[in-house]
C-alpha cells in the first residue's frame, strides 16, 4: 500500500495509516467496459449552456448551466463563481448524496466564497434536482436507484451517472474563466462515491476531496449495513435469491474501490468510524486502494457525519494548498 502522506496542514481530526483489506475484485473486462461507456457518451456534443440566475446575492454569481450526459440527456447542474474575479479559477464538481439533486440555487456557497468555480450537479431522477432520467432501463429492483438496472452493467443506473459525471468535469473546463489544468471533484456519501468515480475515470484530475463515500466494497456493505440505501440491495437479494450473483457481480463496474485504484490525483478522505450508513469497513478499503497520494482523517465516536463543519475546515486547506484559488480580499468596515 502507499504511504498515507501526513499533511503539513492544520488537519482537524485523526491522522491515520489505514490498511483494511478489500474483498472486491474487478472485472477482467473493468477498463473496457468504462472506455466503451465514455465512447458512447462523448458521440453526443457536450452543449455547454450558461444562463444567469438572479439571487440577490453581492459577492457571488450564480449561473443555470446544463449540458449533454449520458445518452445525451441535458444535465442541469449549478455554477457558482465570486464576483468580479478576472483571473482563471481553479473549479470543483460536486454531487450530493443519496436522493439529492443540485438543490436550489443558494444552497451551500462556501466553494464560492473561497475564490473556485463552483459546479453542483444534478444526479439524474434523485430529489431536488431538475434532471429526469430518461433511460427505460426496467427489470424488477427493491424500489430505488441503487437497485435499478442491476441485472446488467450496461443498463445499471449508476453507469449513466458516472458517465454524467464525466462529462461535468468537461463541462466546468470548457468554462471562460476557469483553469482547466485546476478542477478537481468533491463530495460527502453518495457525492463522495462518484467522486471517487471521477478520480479513476478522468485521469488528469487535480484533487479529489471525499467524506463518508457510499458505493464502496458493496459486496460487504450489503451484509454490514440495515441503513438506507445499502438495505434496498439487501432487499433485492432477499427478494431474488437467484440472481444476487448477477447483481453482485454488475455492481463490481461500480465500486469506489475498483476507481480508487486508478486514481491519481492528491485526495483528502475522511470517514467516522461509527457510520451505520456506510460503515467503514467498506470505506476503508477504497482509501487503502487509492493510488494516488493520500491522507485520511478518521473520526472515532463520529457516524456518517464524520467530521461535519471540521471536514469542511480540513477540505479548504486541502483545496488551498493544492488549487491555490484566488484570495478574495475586502476592506475592513467603518466604524
Amino acid at each position: 500500500m502507499p504511504p498515507v502522506l501526513r499533511s503539513v496542514l492544520p488537519v482537524r481530526g485523526e491522522l491515520s495509516l489505514v490498511d483494511e483489506p478489500t474483498t472486491q475484485t474487478e472485472p477482467a473486462d473493468f477498463d473496457r467496459f468504462w472506455a466503451d461507456t465514455l465512447a458512447e457518451t462523448w458521440r453526443h456534443p457536450l452543449d455547454v449552456a450558461v444562463e444567469p440566475r438572479e439571487t440577490g446575492l453581492a459577492v457571488i454569481d450564480v449561473f443555470d448551466v446544463t449540458f449533454r450526459g449520458f445518452g445525451g440527456t441535458r444535465i442541469h447542474a449549478w455554477l457558482r463563481v465570486p464576483r468580479g474575479v478576472s483571473a482563471p479559477l481553479p473549479g470543483l464538481v460536486q454531487f450530493f448524496g443519496y436522493g439529492n439533486g443540485r438543490g436550489h440555487a443558494l444552497r451551500d456557497l462556501r466553494w464560492a466564497a473561497a475564490g473556485y468555480a463552483h459546479l453542483v450537479v444534478d444526479a439524474r431522477g434523485q430529489g431536488h434536482g431538475d434532471t429526469d432520467d430518461d433511460h427505460a432501463d426496467g427489470g424488477p429492483s427493491a424500489g430505488g436507484f441503487l437497485t435499478r438496472g442491476i441485472r446488467s452493467p450496461y443498463e445499471y443506473y449508476y453507469r449513466r451517472v458516472y458517465a454524467d459525471a464525466v462529462r461535468a468535469v468537461e463541462a466546468l473546463r470548457s468554462l471562460d474563466g476557469v483553469d482547466p489544468a485546476r478542477v478537481g471533484a468533491v463530495g460527502a456519501s453518495q457525492g463522495g462515491g462518484i467522486a471517487l468515480a471521477i478520480a479513476g475515470l478522468v485521469p488528469d484530475l487535480a484533487v479529489t476531496i471525499v467524506q463518508a463515500p457510499f458505493l464502496c466494497e458493496l459486496n460487504r456493505a450489503a451484509r454490514l449495513s440495515d441503513e438506507h440505501p445499502y438495505a434496498l440491495l439487501t432487499q433485492h437479494f432477499a427478494d431474488r435469491r437467484l440472481d444476487t450473483a448477477t447483481a453482485l457481480e454488475t455492481l463490481r463496474y461500480f465500486d469506489g474501490v475498483n476507481h480508487a485504484k486508478r486514481a491519481t490525483a492528491p485526495a483528502l478522505l475522511s470517514t467516522g468510524l461509527r457510520d451505520g450508513i456506510a460503515p467503514p469497513a467498506s470505506v476503508l478499503p477504497a482509501f487503502t486502494a487509492y493510488a494516488g497520494p493520500k491522507q485520511v482523517v478518521l473520526w472515532p465516536y463520529n457516524g456518517h457525519e464524520a467530521g461535519g463543519d471540521l471536514d469542511e475546515e480540513n477540505a479548504l486547506e486541502f483545496a488551498a494548498a493544492h488549487l491555490a484559488p484566488h484570495r478574495l480580499t475586502a476592506g475592513r468596515p467603518s466604524a
